[in-house]
């Protein structure tokens, strides 16, 4: 089934340069293919969105400061089981965890600033898309 879902490059990302290894992946999975792709700045407005489910737990400031701290790439990615797969291909959020391979395996290197953010889910990914690219 074809699908479409959410991922974020993370500021950590950005700064240290990994946007084209990263999109890179996606770009050489068979079947997959990037429908929308924005260098932006997130404010607070649609982090709050994003992350509400979050509020209260001991990291969601942390989360916030570091979020809104510098540029993210905002993108879609469509194709067969595209929200496993991009989920796989990003690895657990713990990059100790992580397989050799995977974004967080590859480049992770501390649990908070875990590089990318992916859809879990078909309806976490109708959300989120409709928060990022609400044209789409």
């Amino acid at each position: 089934m074809t699908q479409r879902t959410l991922v974020l490059l993370k500021p950590d990302a950005v700064g240290r340069g990994l946007v084209g290894e990263i999109v890179g992946r996606f770009e050489r999975k068979a079947g997959w293919t990037i429908r929308a792709l924005e260098l932006r700045t997130l404010d607070r407005g649609i982090l709050e969105q994003h992350y509400a489910e979050h509020v209260g737990r001991p990291f969601y400031e942390p989360l916030m400061g570091f979020m809104s701290g510098g540029p993210v790439v905002a993108l879609v990615v469509e194709g067969e089981r595209v929200i496993e797969g991009v989920r796989r291909l990003a690895g657990p959020t713990d990059p100790i965890e992580a397989a050799p391979g995977s974004v967080r395996g590859d480049f992770g290197t501390i649990t908070r600033e875990n590089l990318i953010h992916a859809s879990d889910s078909e309806e976490s990914a109708a959300r989120e898309l409709k928060l990022f690219f609400p044209s789409l």
